[in-house]
């Protein structure tokens, strides 16, 4: 993939965009294998790659210049607005939206947020797109102040995005780098963005997590579903469900399967995809992962986790090696925080492992490993 931006020095984001993309691919595993020790009888499946170009699935971008030229990208050194709008990483459903985006802060008089001065509303714009070209906006805003003009010029941003189904405001008033706020306003009926993934219809809702890359994202519940299926698992858990992409996944007649995260959101989304898909045996709670599991009397068959970056942390990893649980499927976005969490849980041995490349050009990466109790 060629970048211009990368090219002129402007953005280095896609760190690893100098490197021929078999060799960030081949690399991305060896690290993987290393940071977890090589351990023996794992059976490594070939990594899962991506197309290297207009594979994301959503473009967080940072609002800066003024209300009249606001830029959308990122910021420089000194705090300054640096405008991605030609960014190839989008699909080009994502890279259509953003012209207008940036003429609709402009008739909505949404003053963009200056970081050195801390002056201005509009922080970002955050906009995901689904398999469908759907769009699904949200508004960063310091305050409410501007809601008012937002939904006065709405009507006009729907008519030159006639894509765009769901659209809100996020309110983070807060100076820190913390990219949302817990408060959430949505502008359309419509409050989910129907997100197709193999043959399910996922629910996304504004601050709802779902993966980047759709299309890896899918070979991920594939590969889960079928470890799980090989096992004839009767019962499962989804914690860290998120949207309920791997507990959807593994619904089945007869198999019991409980979703756990701890956005309500999240789980209204997931719930809404298991009446629409009439999934039988699945049901969603909105909690914690660790109290959930740590009150659980009895335990299922298979227990899938799907922490964040931290990972898992001591608690859950020693309840998981105490538990009795057959098998666990851990999907880490960090090989490190997988490898500690693994430490606390020896006789849970990893057996077959596979690494996703779900953020080409970068140092991020996603493993799945199945692990089964030692006898």
């Amino acid at each position: 993939m060629r970048c211009g931006y990368f090219d002129a020095g402007v953005c280095r984001s896609c760190t690893l965009l100098a490197q021929p993309y078999a060799a960030q691919v081949d690399a991305q595993a060896a690290h993987v294998r290393t940071v977890l020790g090589d351990p023996a009888g794992v059976q490594w499946l070939p990594t899962v790659t991506s197309a290297p170009s207009a594979f994301r699935n959503k473009a967080k971008m940072v609002v800066a210049g003024t209300v009249d030229a606001p830029t959308l990208g990122i910021l420089d050194a000194h705090g300054h607005g640096v405008d991605l709008q030609g960014c190839p990483l989008y699909p080009a459903a994502l890279s259509a939206s953003f012209a207008p985006l940036a003429a609709f802060v402009t008739r909505a008089r949404l003053v963009p947020y200056d970081v050195p001065t801390r002056r201005g509303e509009l922080k970002h714009v955050l906009v995901t797109v689904s398999p469908d070209g759907e769009l699904m906006v949200r508004f960063v805003l310091r305050s409410t102040e501007a809601l008012s003009r937002l939904r006065k010029h709405l009507p006009s941003l729907l008519a030159d995005l006639p894509r765009l189904v769901v659209a809100s405001v996020n309110v983070q008033p807060a100076h820190a780098a913390v990219l949302e706020g817990e408060q959430e306003i949505t502008l359309t009926e419509q409050q989910t963005l129907r997100m197709r993934v193999n043959d399910l219809d996922l629910h996304l809702r504004p601050r709802g997590f779902f993966q980047t890359n759709t299309e890896v994202a899918a070979a991920l519940y594939r590969q889960a579903a079928a470890w799980a299926d090989e096992a004839q698992v009767a019962s499962a858990w989804d914690l860290y469900c998120g949207v309920g992409g791997f507990a959807l996944h593994l619904a089945r007649p007869g198999r019991a399967v409980v979703g756990v995260e701890t956005s309500p959101e999240a789980v209204a989304g997931a719930e809404q995809t298991a009446r629409d898909a009439a999934l039988p045996g699945t049901r969603f709670l909105a909690g914690d992962a660790t109290a959930f599991a740590l009150a659980a009397g009895d335990v299922p068959d298979l227990v899938v986790v799907n922490p964040p970056r931290r990972g898992l942390g001591e608690p859950l990893s020693r309840w998981l090696e105490t538990s009795g649980v057959p098998r666990v499927l851990y999907s880490s976005c960090h090989a490190g925080s997988l490898a500690r969490d693994l430490a606390h849980m020896p006789s849970l041995r990893p057996v077959r492992a596979q690494v996703l490349d779900m953020f080409p050009h970068t140092h991020h990466h996603e493993v799945l490993t199945l692990l089964e109790r030692a006898p």
